[in-house]
């Protein structure tokens, strides 16, 4: 088939270089979402999509909205079989959905209907799921709620951060998506309704959502911190300013402390949750690079019963 194929973040790229390497199809164009200010400078810079597209000779079309005229006019004079979508960013209207003569088909990072919205990943590691996968889809105009044409599963690994387990199903959700390309193409794959049970939302993870609860359980806060890792950061207070905990692991034996309560060791630090403790491995303090917990503990010079929150 002739393929347009949407993304923008660096997740999308393997399934746009396992598109690209495929010898049944053609990607003939991408669609990303506009450059967009980087760095220290704020200079403009191109979507991972976008720049792969180009070192590989193809169009990239870059549209403020997809409901762009401009863009809609170019979509229909490539006149594309399919659009293969990975974490384009943007809602295509009706009119955009219609160009394609097969559809848009979405690989999303969830086994639906658990998990539609922005954030599956996130929201799978924080709720504690054993199993999660990734899923492709007929897009509709509603969320994320169009006929399934195929999953692959994936087990969540105890020291899984949401980066760890999205960088794993992108590679895996890249060969289903060129599986479900070739089905659509041969006509020996057909698109399932999703049932109505099991329904659950993943909206996208505000940065009062990453704030630890030091009285929630300890498995609580480890599922906030992983879930939260890379973006947008767990994150609590320490005397008035923000402090990120990058890395933390649960600490049983450990019951002495309260919700909050500091422990400083010689090499470790540990903090009291509702249950038992966790130590701190890395954190990250306001306006500074991460460091080792002891470190930044020993700099920082804390006094008996000071609390984190």
């Amino acid at each position: 088939m002739k393929l347009v194929f949407a993304g923008t973040p660096e997740v999308a790229v393997p399934a746009l270089d396992a598109l690209i390497a495929s010898d049944r199809h053609e990607v003939v164009a991408v669609v990303t979402r506009p450059d967009a200010p980087a760095g220290r400078g704020r200079r403009l810079v191109a979507s991972p999509v976008a720049e792969r597209a180009e070192e590989a000779g193809i169009e990239v079309l870059k549209p403020a909205r997809p409901r762009d005229e401009a863009f809609l006019a170019r979509l229909r004079e490539i006149g594309p079989d399919c659009c293969p979508v990975v974490a384009y960013g943007a809602l295509l209207p009706k009119i955009a959905l219609d160009v394609p003569a097969r559809g848009w088909v979405n690989l999303h990072f969830s086994l639906l209907p658990a998990w539609r919205g922005a954030a599956p990943v996130q929201h799978a590691l924080m709720a504690g799921d054993e199993i999660t996968g990734a899923s492709t889809f007929l897009i509709e105009e509603g969320l994320d709620s169009g006929p399934v044409y195929g999953t692959v599963t994936e087990a969540v690994r105890p020291t899984d951060t949401s980066g760890d387990l999205l960088t794993r199903l992108a590679f895996a959700g890249s060969g289903l998506l060129v599986a479900t390309m070739d089905g659509i193409e041969d006509g020996s794959l057909d698109a399932l309704p999703q049932p109505a049970d099991g329904v659950s939302l993943a909206p996208k993870i505000t940065v009062e959502d990453a704030r630890i609860d030091w009285a929630a359980p300890a498995l609580r806060v480890d599922r906030v911190v992983r879930g939260c890792t890379p973006a947008p950061g767990a994150w609590t207070e320490f005397r008035g300013e923000r402090l990120k905990v990058r890395t933390a692991v649960l600490a049983p034996d450990r019951t002495d402390l309260a919700p909050g309560e500091l422990s400083v060791g010689k090499k470790n630090l540990h903090v009291g949750t509702g249950s038992h403790a966790v130590e701190l491995l890395w954190v990250q303090a306001q306006g500074k690079k991460p460091m080792a917990a002891a470190d930044w503990a020993r700099g920082v010079r804390i006094a008996a019963g000071e609390q984190l929150g």
